[in-house]
């Protein structure tokens, strides 16, 4: 439950103000297909994370858990700074793409989350808990927790949030999950 949990809220709060919520804002501005587009997040966001989370499973299979600690809690640490750093929608992921709705939704955010933050995270997620599908799950939801309310409500919440508060929020989960995984050396998720 904690994996569920965890992976849920870190990429909850994560994606506030990232540039994947972006995306999702002007997919939504663009297309005005919402349930189109919700269906796309939700496929690209489960492929591009079930990849992460695989990634993080093989790399347990090949580290000592000592060394994992040490990757892992030193990885949570980097996210936490990472995360404080605002993302800006580039404008080639802004470009239309020839493949309808849905197409163009799972493309451009599969793309869009190739070494983003959440996928990081992921990858990290997977690697702690060593729970492949909670993980998936989790971290999915919490795309989803952030990404369809920008795509049903647009622009006006994320002008209602106080991004720098919801980053260092998240920021500090991160320090925290870091610091739990470098000062538990006896435990293995």
């Amino acid at each position: 439950m904690d994996a569920f949990l965890v992976s849920t809220g870190i990429v909850a709060l994560a994606e506030m103000g990232d540039k994947t919520q972006l995306l999702s804002l002007l997919l939504a501005a663009r297309y005005r297909q919402p349930a189109t587009i919700i269906l796309g997040i939700l496929c690209a966001t489960l492929a591009n994370h079930a990849a992460a989370a695989a990634l993080g499973s093989w790399v347990t299979s090949y580290m000592g858990y000592d060394n994992l600690r040490w990757v892992i809690g030193i990885s949570f640490i980097a996210m936490a700074i990472w995360i404080l750093i605002p993302d800006k929608l580039d404008d080639d992921e802004g470009k239309a793409l020839k493949f309808g709705v849905f197409g163009t939704t799972v493309i451009a955010f599969f793309l869009a989350e190739m070494g983003d933050k959440t996928q990081v995270a992921t990858v990290a997620l997977a690697a702690q808990y060593t729970a492949f599908y909670t993980v998936v799950i989790g971290t999915t939801l919490g795309m989803m927790i952030a990404n369809v309310p920008a795509v049903l409500l647009g622009e006006r919440i994320t002008r209602k949030l106080p991004l720098p508060l919801i980053h260092g929020i998240a920021a500090l989960i991160f320090v925290v999950l870091g610091i739990t995984v470098l000062m538990n050396p006896g435990t293995s998720g």
